[in-house]
């Protein structure tokens, strides 16, 4: 049971509950998810792939590069897509944020 002053937003799956719906704040969502997280998994699933596929171990090595990163690259374009639907601040920022995120998500996933 958690504490009484526990923040109800808090808990493991929350942040990525958030990121879907929009709920981040832009500059959460495509700094800490789209840019960092982004080179993050799709460099460490991209280097997984190498070392399987020069093992010759082909299908598990596609299996470990896009498995991962295909499904967090289309969350992560979603949630910055919501996220920018949703800034206040001025429309050029979540225009350029989307447009980002989509050509990073697009060569992220197939590299």
């Amino acid at each position: 049971m958690a504490p009484d002053n526990a923040d109800p937003g808090s808990g493991i799956g929350i942040e990525p509950r958030r990121l879907w719906r929009g709920e981040l704040p832009l500059g959460r969502a495509f700094w800490t998810y789209a840019v960092f997280g982004g080179l993050i998994v799709n460099m460490t699933t991209s280097a997984l792939f190498l070392v399987l596929a020069m093992n010759h171990l082909i299908i598990a090595a596609l299996i470990a590069g896009y498995a991962v990163s295909v499904p967090y690259n289309l969350i992560v374009l979603v949630g910055v897509w919501r996220s920018a639907g949703r800034y206040q601040g001025e429309r050029i920022h979540a225009d350029l944020a989307r447009i980002v995120t989509l050509g990073l998500m697009a060569v992220l996933s197939v590299t």
